[in-house]
């Protein structure tokens, strides 16, 4: 019998709450609900980004958070935190360890030498990221080899991404996003000059795989009064990093706000006028099912991840390519109300992408993995 007192180890992400990225938002939001459904776990959080101390302690109930520390580097951060959470998890012997993304998995074969139960989320292939050279890029692909041999389960949050490999027990199961209730206050947008309603809101971390510099390049030719939003920041300061502000202190049209989350957030989404999102490789990114939950009017790039969710023709561009880009982000603007169509995006997120079944399917998969390893 399975019993929902089972403990399950969390390593991959750099924690939460209130920390920027994919994954970290993804955790932030399933945990709670594991634990709510009485399953105790425990989140390997990175020191470098738990800075407000009031954090320290997990708020939510049966999640409990344990900080180790690592270097604050792209290259060596990850695989240095992975390392010192599979020793402590060799130690203290969790039911399941749960890892996110290819590149911790490096630590599976620790893990499987010491008797332990794991499942891997696939969120997106790594090594296609251009910010990464040729050793990081074998790195990651070596870790997705090492997931498809020796993960127990295998959770993508892509359906394009779980066609292209042949493992047995996979499984889909898609990031969620929680249904806000758009904000009425706007004091937020007054404190950093954005006009409601006047502008292209984009979300995203720093980093080239993100296309920022595209909506960038392709902004400085709209024509008219609007804005340009951008939400987000580097994890770590780079050459892409650093023209992305260069870029945006010399045009006064374009806001960068640095990473928000909560009220803040909710007021950038609640007033956008379209939302667009120029990824040049993605797994389901959270941001755009974010902007599908206000109803917002969608131009992104055609990437696989994007075309999953199957919106008009006329919401897609060249992945990439500044001048289609900007040839349909004017098309748009010029006549806003044409193409501000009240899609009903809202209640489709409600329908497929809600967290509390995501958390039902992750814990579905729990059991699966607990009920093998009872039988043998």
């Amino acid at each position: 019998m399975v019993k929902d007192s089972n403990k399950i180890s969390v390593i991959g992400t750099r924690g939460f709450p209130h920390i920027q990225g994919g994954v970290e938002k993804h955790c932030e939001s399933l945990y709670p609900l594991v634990g709510q459904a009485g399953y105790h776990v425990t989140i390997f959080r990175r020191t470098p980004y738990v800075v407000d101390s009031h954090l320290a302690k997990s708020p939510y109930k049966n999640v409990t958070f344990k900080d180790l520390w690592t270097v604050r580097n792209k290259i060596f951060e990850t695989i240095i935190h992975s390392l010192f959470a599979a020793v402590s998890c060799l130690f203290n012997r969790p039911d399941i360890v749960h890892i996110h993304n290819i590149g911790p998995a490096i630590i599976l074969p620790m893990l499987k030498l010491g008797g332990l139960s794991t499942v891997v989320t696939y969120h997106s292939a790594n090594y296609t990221h251009r910010k990464w050279g040729i050793i990081a890029k074998s790195a990651l692909r070596f870790g997705e080899f090492l997931t498809m041999k020796l993960a127990d389960h295998v959770i993508f949050v892509s359906r394009s991404q779980r066609k292209e490999f042949s493992k047995i027990n996979t499984h889909f199961i898609p990031n969620g996003v929680k249904l806000e209730i758009p904000s009425r206050d706007s004091d937020y947008l007054s404190k950093v000059g954005i006009k409601k309603n006047n502008y292209v809101l984009a979300v995203g971390r720093f980093s080239p795989e993100k296309g920022l510099l595209d909506i960038i390049n392709a902004f400085q030719k709209v024509e008219g009064g609007f804005q340009l939003v951008i939400c987000g920041d580097s994890d770590h300061e780079t050459t892409y990093s650093k023209t992305i502000k260069k870029l945006a202190a010399q045009n006064e049209r374009i806001v960068l706000t640095g990473y928000i989350s909560g009220e803040s957030l909710n007021q950038v989404f609640t007033n956008a006028l379209y939302f667009t999102l120029p990824s040049h490789q993605e797994g389901l990114p959270i941001s755009l099912l974010e902007a599908m939950s206000y109803n917002l009017p969608i131009l992104v790039s055609d990437i696989p991840a994007n075309k999953e969710l199957n919106f008009s023709s006329d919401c897609y561009f060249r992945c990439g390519d500044v001048n289609d880009l900007t040839k349909k982000l004017n098309m748009k603007l010029a006549s806003p109300s044409s193409y501000h169509k009240k899609q009903d995006y809202r209640q489709h997120i409600a329908e497929r992408y809600n967290w509390k079944k995501v958390a039902e399917q992750t814990i579905s998969v729990y059991r699966k993995v607990l009920q093998y390893h009872e039988t043998y």
